[in-house]
Parts: C-alpha cells; sequence; structure tokens
C-alpha cells in the first residue's frame, strides 16, 4: 500500500488553505491491517483524473507531473478520443503509423506519465464520423471492427499500457447512442477485449464504466450488468463511477437501499451485482468519483471540510471492500463556470 499523501484545497475566491490528508482513513486502515477483514482489498491503488488540467493548467506540463507525482497517486486515468486521433479513416487501421491517425494529445500525456514513471490507465473513447455513419461521437461505430482495430493501434503505440476502459458511462444517453447494452457489448466492449488480449495477453481491459443513475433515455448501472451479462460481455473488470446524487449523501450513509442507482454509500450493492452475474472473480474499479463544493456550487456542492472528510471515508470504504482494487478522483482543479464540475482536489 502507498503511503498516505496530503494535499491543500484552496478556496480561490476567499484565499482561504484548508490543509487535509486526502487518504487519512488509509493511515487508520494500516494501523488495524490486523483487523480488516480476510475478503478487504489492502492492495487498492488511488488516482486522479484531470486531462484538461494536465494538457493545460498553470505552469509548465512537467511542474504539474511533478504536483501528481508529490499528491502520491498510484494511478492517472486519461482519455484518448478515438474521433479526434482518427478525424479522417486510416488506410491501416491498426497501424499507428498510418498517416491519418494524430497522437499529438495523448503522446504528450502518455510520454509524459511514463517519464514520470506513474501508472496510466487508459480510456478509448469517441467514435469519428466515418465509422457511425457521419454523426455525433457518442454514436456507436456501424461495425466492430473498427473500434477494435484503434484498440490495437493505440496498445502497439504505447506497449507499456497495460490498462485499458472501454467507453466512458455508456449508460447514458449522451455518453453513448443507442443506448444499449447489447450495442455496448457487441459494437465496443467484446471486439476491443479480443483485440487487446490477442495483442498482448496481460492487457486488463475493463467494462461497463457506468454511471450511478440511468434517468429519462439512459438505463441503471444495474440493468446494464444484466443487460451485459445476456449479451456475454468479456471482459476483466468492472469500471463504474459511484457519484453521490444528492448533497445529503456521503460514502457510508444516505444512498438509495432498493432502487437501481449504484453509489458508494450502497457500494454492496455492485458488488452483488457483479457477483451475480459473473461471480466472485471479476474485480472493480471505481475509475470516477469525487464530491462538489461550496463554494462556488451552491446547489450540489458540500463544504470543503466535508469533502475532506468524505475523500478519506470513500478511500477507507474502497480499502475495506471486497474486490475493489482501484479508486480515481475526478478532478484536480475545479473547471471554470458553476455550470461544470467543481470536485477538484484544489
Amino acid at each position: 500500500m502507498r503511503a498516505p499523501y496530503a494535499i491543500e484545497t484552496r478556496d480561490l475566491y476567499g484565499g482561504r488553505v484548508l490543509r487535509t490528508v486526502i487518504v487519512a482513513a488509509v493511515v487508520a486502515a494500516s494501523a488495524l491491517l490486523s483487523a480488516a477483514p480476510s475478503t478487504a482489498s489492502p492492495q487498492a491503488q488511488f488516482g486522479i483524473q484531470d486531462d484538461a488540467w494536465l494538457l493545460g493548467g498553470p505552469g509548465t506540463f512537467d511542474e504539474r507531473l511533478e504536483q501528481v507525482k508529490e499528491l502520491g497517486v498510484d494511478v492517472v486515468r486519461i482519455n484518448i478520443r478515438w474521433d479526434a486521433v482518427a478525424r479522417t479513416r486510416p488506410e491501416k487501421q491498426t497501424d499507428h503509423l498510418d498517416p491519418a491517425y494524430r497522437w499529438s494529445a495523448p503522446d504528450t500525456l502518455l510520454l509524459g506519465l511514463r517519464r514520470w514513471r506513474i501508472t496510466p490507465v487508459v480510456t478509448l473513447v469517441g467514435a469519428p464520423r466515418w465509422a457511425n455513419g457521419g454523426r455525433a461521437p457518442n454514436y456507436a461505430p456501424k461495425s466492430p471492427h473498427p473500434y477494435a482495430n484503434f484498440a490495437v493501434a493505440a496498445a502497439t503505440r504505447y506497449p507499456w499500457v497495460r490498462r485499458w476502459v472501454i467507453w466512458n458511462e455508456p449508460n447514458k444517453y449522451w455518453q453513448l447512442r443507442p443506448t444499449s447494452p447489447r450495442v455496448y457489448t457487441r459494437m465496443l466492449l467484446n471486439p476491443a477485449y479480443a483485440a487487446l488480449k490477442r495483442l498482448d495477453r496481460r492487457n486488463i481491459v475493463a467494462g461497463g464504466v457506468t454511471a450511478p443513475r440511468g434517468g429519462s433515455g439512459s438505463v441503471s448501472p444495474v440493468d446494464w450488468i444484466r443487460g451485459m451479462r445476456a449479451n456475454r460481455a468479456r471482459f476483466d473488470v468492472y469500471a463504474h463511477h459511484p457519484y453521490p446524487l444528492s448533497q445529503r449523501e456521503t460514502p457510508t450513509s444516505g444512498g438509495c437501499r432498493s432502487c437501481e442507482d449504484i453509489t458508494m454509500a450502497n457500494l454492496e450493492r455492485l458488488l452483488d451485482h457483479v457477483q451475480r452475474a459473473w461471480g466472485t472473480r471479476k474485480r472493480i474499479w471505481l475509475t470516477e468519483y469525487g464530491y462538489q463544493t461550496n463554494p462556488p456550487d451552491r446547489r450540489l456542492g458540500v463544504s470543503y471540510a466535508l469533502q475532506a472528510r468524505y475523500v478519506s471515508e470513500a478511500a477507507y470504504r474502497v480499502f475495506r471492500a471486497p474486490r475493489v482494487d482501484m479508486l480515481i478522483r475526478f478532478l484536480v482543479r475545479d473547471e471554470d463556470g458553476v455550470g461544470r464540475w467543481q470536485s477538484g482536489l484544489f
């Protein structure tokens, strides 16, 4: 287990500084290893995701990577957008050197992370127009082959990457259309899994990547799991985003008991449904998580003190949970504008 690390959360509006220990709970966990249940995940890794800040935040790129290193994270999740890298159809889609490919942004991120010896977790997301019938990037490709070919090209270009995530929150209609576990499994997940495993058996492939709630036009994570099972999904790890759904929810309380939402507060429901579908051998990654703060978000945010407390409680909850191997926090720095996301560590 990594040593705990300290961070500063800054109120950019009032200049106050709140110094917190993000994984204070893991300190307690380290002291209580003998009391932890045999099914706990003491090997759980903690990480961050914030592509925009990494590529364009204050200071130089290496200064930002040094800051990530000082946070003590185990992993950093990034997105490779297929629609941005392959805006025009490559003649040889599995060849990362095909002149149609534009790898500048992922090259910057992944070569930088490698230089600083930070382990990447890579999400492949967004379909180009030539693959999905001229539609927006959230529409699935018309054939399963182009996405699998792109996965091969990416894995060939970055052979040190071993952790791959297939799409992002496909159970939400604005992330994947048609919003169907059948479409997701057959057009994206299973083709990419087969291609990545054929290239190197050491590749670990995460599927699901579900948002905590369904809602109008979307699919609940519970139904998504059932649908993936019915369509014979192939993957190594189930990924999920257990964000809270109200200000009143904490990592340990406030979650619903009988609905089909899955948040950190009712994490046991995720473990139960994954086990029912695929047995106890399937591991779980929580690839996005965070609490927004007030200020500036007075509608959804919590205080800085509560954010710090919840970050610690969530880390300890993951440590105690069986089969959960990863928790990734989103973001490093608040996004501009109250309408966007304010869950940053800073």
